[in-house]
């Protein structure tokens, strides 16, 4: 940051999912709220979005390959309308969604929109991950904080439905479902169909028709199978004794129901049509798109009725996984830090929130939460790096810092294996002694950075930077999504 206080800074994000591509460009403000007196703390203090693009179909060469030429042509075309060049360009996030993230060159489309912007935030995000990226885009993550309520966001798409649960702003809960608008093809505005996807063939043998491509169909003819998909979404959020086809449809574990779920949110390309005030009434209307989105929508909305859901309308639906992206706030992790300089500097670290309420009270417990939620959210341990973040121990005793360390230490046993850094972000003031107790139980010497008296969430990424003062502070770059409010 320059002396002033504020800077404006460019913003790009990009979304490459299932059926569709966009971004959104946005100028944010950022500011140094602390006094004069006191150690800079730079928030972001505005967000104008300055360019929203069209909405393209993502381009594919064939079924199982993205056209990443095409896909670098769409982004430089919208920077051209938005009158902006890659140089303007400071920070920006691309997220590869979906079906579109299991495509084969998937890290190809990185490396072509590599010159689209100064400092990328790239993730492929998993089913699950890309849940909770929907999920704060809608603003059912701050509904939930807001209101003290529970509140489900389903992002449904062209290939899958994503479920993310929040709890006072916290994602407490998340599951995918292969059902999808775009999972059968038609001839846009016809009857004729072109492609059957393998889910959308097994709600079509469970509901016991045998439609082949090049068929033609009437919308009595398919509104049974869009009805059978629209069921199984509803069937998640009442009850974990799911049926055949609900079972077979999942592409991850299905939600606990800890909680009780009233409120629901539909984002997503499909979601416009749920909030509709009439359903689509003929074959045309219903394949304006090539697909069944807005019968699958229709469906649905009627489905959630007839379970007695409240429907809320978010304030974001086909943009919401990412209207915004990331940005940067820079915070000092406090005096007590533990870490290895040689380790420093990290960039783009994902950050995972295994304990979003309370932290088990044994070894075994800490060590099992922190695996699921590896699990969950899909994390490669031979890729990049991740750190953990949470509150901190039960109590800051010596005893309960211990059995966090040792819980750490066997949770990340498979991470480790890969000789990655283990990187701890906690909130409480207690980086140090819980760094020197893991080292100390560790069973080999650990490339550990231990920081604190920071507070980030899931799905954020950070920056450490080198350290400063002596080796008492580290500069942290929190890049978080920036979504519409």
């Amino acid at each position: 940051m320059p002396e002033a206080t504020t800077q404006t800074i460019t913003s790009v994000g990009i979304d490459i999912g299932t059926t569709t591509t966009q971004l959104v460009i946005s100028r944010l403000t950022i500011e140094n709220t602390a006094s004069g007196t006191f150690v800079p703390r730079v928030e972001i203090t505005d967000k104008e979005v300055i360019h929203r693009s069209k909405i393209y179909f993502t381009p594919l060469l064939d079924r199982d390959l993205i056209n990443a030429v095409a896909v670098s042509k769409i982004v430089k075309t919208e920077y051209l309308e938005a009158g902006l060049t890659p140089e303007r360009i400071d920070t920006g996030a691309v997220i590869i969604t979906g079906e579109t993230s299991k495509k084969e060159n998937a890290k190809a489309i990185i490396e072509a929109l590599a010159g689209y912007a100064g400092d990328f935030v790239v993730a492929t995000a998993g089913a699950n991950l890309e849940g909770i990226f929907a999920g704060k885009g809608s603003g059912a993550s701050a509904f939930s904080a807001q209101r003290h309520q529970v509140v489900i966001n389903i992002d449904v798409g062209g290939g899958t439905s994503n479920f993310a649960m929040f709890h006072e702003g916290k994602a407490v809960e998340s599951t995918c479902l292969n059902v999808g608008g775009h999972l059968i093809e038609f001839e846009p505005h016809g009857d004729r169909i072109i492609y059957i996807s393998e889910p959308a063939k097994i709600a079509l043998h469970s509901s016991g028709q045998k439609l082949q491509v090049g068929e033609r169909l009437t919308l009595p003819q398919l509104r049974p199978v869009v009805k059978a998909m629209a069921e199984c979404i509803v069937e998640v959020l009442k009850t974990t004794r799911l049926s055949e086809l609900t079972r077979e449809l999942l592409m991850t574990p299905t939600l606990r129901l800890e909680f009780i779920i009233r409120k629901v949110m539909i984002s997503g390309g499909v979601a416009d049509y749920v909030y509709a005030s009439q359903g689509p009434a003929t074959m045309s209307e219903v394949t304006a798109f090539g697909d069944f989105g807005p019968l699958l929508g229709w469906e649905l909305k009627n489905c959630l009725d007839q379970a007695g859901f409240v429907l809320e309308k978010p304030s974001e639906t086909v943009r919401a996984t990412v209207i915004g992206t990331g940005t940067q706030s820079v915070n000092l992790s406090g005096s007590t830090i533990h870490l290895q300089e040689k380790t420093l500097p990290l960039r783009n670290v994902m950050v995972i929130s295994p304990f979003p309420i309370t932290i088990p009270d044994s070894i075994q417990g800490i060590a099992a939460v922190i695996k699921k939620e590896m699990q969950r959210l899909q994390v490669d341990h031979t890729e990049g790096s991740v750190a953990l973040a949470m509150i901190g121990p039960r109590t800051m005793s010596f005893a309960n810092i211990n059995i966090l360390g040792q819980g750490i230490l066997s949770g990340m046993e498979d991470y480790l294996s890969d000789n990655k850094p283990l990187i701890l972000v906690i909130e409480a003031d207690c980086g140090k002694v819980l760094g020197q107790c893991m080292n100390a139980n560790a069973n080999r010497p650990i490339e550990m950075v231990c920081i604190d008296q920071l507070e980030v969430e899931d799905c954020d990424y950070i920056d450490i930077g080198k350290p400063l003062m002596g080796g008492r502070v580290v500069p942290v770059v929190l890049k978080t999504l920036v979504f519409n409010r």
